[in-house]
């Protein structure tokens, strides 16, 4: 796919792992629609991407948590864009690892309904707008809990597995339109979300989001006739 003035819709733009890949594609001049919570993040972030050379930026600010509030912010990108191209469902929580029991009740809420629920709404939104579009995408940054168990994360990981199948059967639902589905799964990345869950763990092991950023900007970019369904980053 050609990048370049094609409509791209982040969710958790503002910092980590989404910022980055903002950027990316702003340097590939592709308009940009970016969601988060934090306004000021946003701006910053809609600045520094339009400096990169993307050809429009516009920010927006929403809880994913709150379903009427993400299909209202849906309707306004759509008004503002005319169309969404590609969809990349990036936006994610971490709970502290534990045994489930210790894992807080709204803490547990929090997570699925960011991790899982919204990704399947968000998408549910735009999937007519993406159909229209003949050549569109839908890329979902899942993690590696959506393919390995690991003790600690069952909240987490029931997400992310959750996630795997919904881009799985929703590349079968969508085979025969214009609409490609890939599921990303990387390892550890060197972002502050261990840390906004109190967690303390080795983030300079991790992979740089930046070069995570690259590998969304070659999966999107490949041509007609090659599509990379699952990719796996790997320590």
């Amino acid at each position: 796919m050609q990048l370049k003035d094609k409509v791209v819709l982040i969710t958790g733009g503002s910092d980590g792992i989404g910022k980055h890949i903002c950027l990316k594609l702003a340097s590939e001049g592709c308009r940009l629609a970016i969601l988060g919570r934090n306004h000021d993040r946003l701006d910053a972030v809609a600045t520094e991407a339009l400096e990169r050379g993307a050809a429009e930026v516009r920010s927006y600010s929403v809880d994913l948590t709150q379903s009427v509030a993400l299909k209202a912010v849906t309707q306004v990108i759509l008004s503002d864009f005319g169309a969404v191209d590609i969809l990349i469902n990036n936006a994610g929580v971490w709970h502290k690892a534990g045994p489930l029991d210790t894992i807080d009740a709204d803490v547990l809420l929090t997570t699925v309904q960011t991790n899982l629920t919204a990704v399947m709404q968000l998408t549910r939104h735009l999937l007519p707008s993406l159909r229209a579009r003949g050549e569109a995408a839908i890329l979902n940054v899942v993690s590696k809990s959506g393919v390995v168990a690991q003790a600690g994360q069952s909240v987490y990981t029931a997400t992310k597995y959750g996630v795997r199948g919904f881009t799985d059967v929703l590349k079968e639902d969508e085979a025969g339109t214009g609409v490609r589905v890939a599921g990303l799964y990387q390892s550890g990345t060197n972002t502050g979300m261990f840390a906004k869950a109190g967690e303390e763990v080795p983030n300079h092991i991790f992979t740089e989001p930046d070069d995570l950023a690259d590998v969304v900007v070659f999966m999107l970019s490949r041509p007609p006739k090659l599509w990379m369904h699952d990719v796996r980053i790997e320590l």
